[in-house]
């Protein structure tokens, strides 16, 4: 079984593995006493508190751990905006940030900054969104999904002149350095660099306002209430400096592993469009969506063939909402797929993954009744295709076809649409009916990758109505 799932999680580091174990033995105690237990303890504590600092370039004495990185991230932005409560109740954030900021971020008045179609916020854009309310400004160091690079140091210069403090989400890019310096405040999480889950930590710069929002504790400066288990505290900062120094190596030698699945899964897999920036990226994150296919079949399908992979597709989720991400950046969302391979990954496990990929996105394709490669969009496929979309017909005069795909998920309408616009003339119109907010996203991107013109959306009694026209 291969595992291409550290963006979720990556596999306990052995580093980390052992010092657990020792602080197993060594760590028990509280910290916060003066026997001789509670001493060892805290030599324990204040050396992982360091080694954490270093990493993440800041002093010890501003950087505190917490129970996970979504706790740091939640706690950051209401201390951060309760510290400036003066100056008001207004948040600029990036489309893209993780869902943890989106989700704090309700309560205020917030912008968000939108992004390019390879999901990376313009400096500009983000810069001209600051107003002299802005309480506080939240970048991401790297996308979670599709790998996108943002530019941190640029936005921190613009956040610095209009005095608002940047909180830099640094949780995927923490195993690979760390970001550039400006930011105000910092949130990481130990079980995306190969340290143990329930930690996380939040650095917040001196001269920073912050208030903490929960009650009073003495532990962590006030900022992370409760004991934190502090074995797993020492694991995760041992894990931080392994992977850290072995950074350098493995990014050249992932990087050259993600850069030949990018090529090969653009070449191999007909109708995929590979997704995120092409250069400004993580090193271990390749993100690519298929046309006609379903992301959870795929996703299933890969995981019988011995390959764990995640997935930003509306069908693998309980929500059946596309990916507020792959939304941002306007790109296809359905059969999504997210490759993101721990330190260690081996080249013959990718090799087996680029030869396994073609043929089972071939036969989620075929399952589900998807026109071949080359057959959507021409005119020569409206034999095979005639009669067989769902309620495919004629409208009022000069409206072209209806296909109604009311109550049908993603990809269906987007197969139904390949399957008939082979049957109205050039220029002519398809007009398709869906209830999926993955239409809203895959129905453009349809329109874009196969040649064919995108003419726009209008709601309908039902969900809503996407005209397509033919163009070839």
């Amino acid at each position: 079984m291969s595992y291409f799932d550290m963006a979720s999680a990556a596999p306990l580091h052995p580093v980390a593995r052992q010092a657990l174990l020792a602080a197993l033995d060594d760590g028990w105690a509280d910290p916060a006493r003066l026997y001789r237990e509670g001493r060892r303890a805290r030599v324990l504590l204040d050396a992982a508190r360091e080694a954490a600092a270093e990493a993440v370039g800041c002093r010890p004495d501003e950087l505190v751990f917490t129970p996970s990185g979504t706790r740091a991230l939640h706690s950051a932005v209401a201390g951060a905006t309760a510290g400036r409560r003066r100056t008001g109740r207004h948040l600029v954030v990036s489309a893209v940030e993780h869902s943890a900021v989106l989700h704090a971020a309700e309560p205020y008045d917030t912008v968000q900054v939108g992004v390019d179609r390879t999901g990376r916020v313009d400096p500009a854009a983000f810069a001209a969104a600051l107003r002299p309310d802005t309480a506080l400004a939240c970048l991401q160091s790297a996308n979670h999904e599709v790998g996108t690079v943002q530019p941190v140091e640029e936005v921190a210069a613009a956040c610095r002149a209009a005095g608002v403090p940047l909180l830099v989400d640094a949780a995927q890019s923490l195993a690979w350095g760390a970001p550039p310096d400006g930011w105000s405040l910092l949130a990481g999480s130990a079980h995306k660099w190969g340290g143990p889950s329930g930690v996380g930590l939040l650095a917040v710069r001196k001269g920073t306002r912050y208030a903490p929002q929960e009650p009073a504790d003495e532990r962590e400066s006030g900022r992370a209430p409760g004991s934190l288990s502090l074995p797993a505290v020492v694991a995760a900062a041992a894990s931080l400096r392994a992977v850290r120094d072995a950074a350098a190596a493995e990014a050249a030698r992932l990087g050259a592993l993600v850069e030949r699945i990018r090529t090969r899964v653009a070449r191999t897999v007909p109708d995929v469009e590979v997704v995120g920036h092409d250069r400004l990226r993580l090193p271990h994150l390749v993100t690519f969506s298929c046309l006609y296919v379903d992301g959870e079949a795929l996703l299933t399908a890969l995981d019988l063939a011995g390959f764990s992979v995640s997935s930003g597709s509306s069908c693998t989720s309980s929500t059946l909402t596309p990916s507020h991400v792959l939304k941002a950046m306007g790109v296809l969302s359905e059969g999504n797929v997210r490759v993101s391979l721990p330190p260690g990954t081996a080249e013959e496990d990718v090799e087996r993954f680029l030869a396994v990929l073609p043929g089972v996105v071939a036969e989620v394709r075929a399952q589900l009744g998807a026109p071949t490669a080359g057959s959507a969009g021409s005119a020569g496929a409206a034999g095979d295709s005639a009669g067989s979309a769902a309620d495919a017909g004629s409208t009022e005069p000069g409206a072209g076809l209806l296909v109604d795909s009311l109550g049908k998920l993603c990809p269906i309408p987007v197969i139904e649409l390949a399957k008939v616009i082979g049957q109205v003339p050039v220029g002519g119109l398809v007009t398709v009916l869906s209830d999926d907010e993955a239409a809203r996203l895959d129905i453009p991107a349809w329109c874009q990758m196969r040649g064919q013109e995108y003419v726009g959306v209008r709601p309908a009694e039902r969900g809503a109505a996407y005209v397509v026209r033919r163009r070839g």
